[in-house]
């Protein structure tokens, strides 16, 4: 499939790249750095979201001409679609009426592009856009390595998440090489929070609990939080990662209140506990240990449903070096 989109890019000039609502460090990075490698092959390319840039990621190269749409208003040759699970994420309506190129590294995403590049082996689409661009014969300019860079740091939770392998790494070598600066990026990413993110943190990590095992944590965002706070709904990314700090707790849900009796889940998880399978039962997806959904649902049960699923992932978990985990 890589040949094809090769093949596709080849051959046409004027392109788009868009990706899910509420954009995040690999579906940016990897965005940018596609725009970055079109652009050295002459071609016409841009970036369009449906959402602006998050804070965090506002310093990654050619962040600044990312131009926020409601829809698609101009002629393209194709539009690459990354890391989408499915053509409405990116929020854009008339997409179904373009060439569509579905870049993802979700085993889960449908294939509803007219091309369909899908590699679950990835840590991030990231690395298949530097496979892309190595493909191609683009040149790997700073700006290139730096966006790619992100892509893989965020997406392997800074290299945390068992996505990470040799592979990554090698990528990581290769790019620091082509003039990506690893304490540069990572600071203007995690040490580059507005004051009122910080606020949104404390209100967020008082309302933590954890089950009767203290191996099931979760913690909830209401919308009278995010607004005393004076934060936005991106500035809470990012919270769910201080419950799994915790040495005991192996999988964390972090329900976020939207308008309409609706919740924006994330789901993360250490060691080989399988929440994506727990966001799939909810209509969403990721990866093993990271996933998540969007529903509209009474709170309650829905976050007692979640804590019982994840439960189950929990007690299924296969065991890890050879040893089971047992709960205390």
């Amino acid at each position: 499939m890589l040949g094809q989109v090769i093949d596709l890019i080849e051959k046409h000039n004027r392109f788009a790249i868009t990706s899910h609502i509420r954009p995040d460090g690999d579906s940016l990075g990897s965005s940018l750095a596609l725009c970055w490698i079109l652009r050295c092959l002459n071609k016409e390319a841009e970036v369009i979201m449906c959402d602006s840039v998050p804070h965090s990621y506002s310093r990654l190269p050619g962040a600044n001409d990312v131009r926020v749409v409601k829809d698609i208003d101009r002629d393209y040759d194709a539009v690459f679609v990354i890391e989408c699970s499915d053509v409405t994420r990116p929020g854009l309506p008339s997409l179904k009426d373009q060439f569509v190129v579905n870049i993802d590294h979700h085993s889960t995403t449908a294939l509803f592009g007219d091309l369909n590049w899908i590699d679950s082996t990835a840590a991030a689409v990231g690395e298949m856009i530097y496979n892309l661009a190595k493909a191609i014969g683009a040149k790997i300019t700073p700006e290139i390595a730096s966006c790619v860079y992100a892509a893989l740091l965020t997406d392997t939770g800074s290299f945390h998440f068992s996505n990470t392998t040799e592979r990554t790494f090698k990528i990581a070598s290769d790019l620091v090489k082509y003039g990506a600066q690893p304490a540069k990026l990572s600071q203007a990413i995690f040490y580059n929070y507005p004051y009122a993110k910080i606020m949104l943190v404390g209100a967020v990590l008082s309302t933590l609990q954890r089950d009767e095992s203290g191996r099931i944590a979760w913690i909830t965002m209401t919308k009278e939080a995010q607004e005393q706070s004076g934060a936005t709904e991106d500035d809470s990314d990012g919270i769910i990662t201080y419950p799994l700090t915790v040495g005991d707790v192996e999988a964390v849900a972090f329900f976020r209140e939207l308008p309409n009796s609706t919740y924006r889940t994330s789901l993360r998880s250490k060691n080989r506990v399988n929440v994506a399978r727990v966001a799939e039962h909810f209509g969403g997806g990721g990866h093993a240990n990271a996933a998540g959904f969007t529903i509209q649902a009474d709170f309650e049960e829905l976050s007692r449903d979640v804590i019982e699923r994840l439960k189950e992932a929990v007690a299924n978990a296969p065991a890890v070096n050879g040893r089971e985990i047992k709960p205390r």
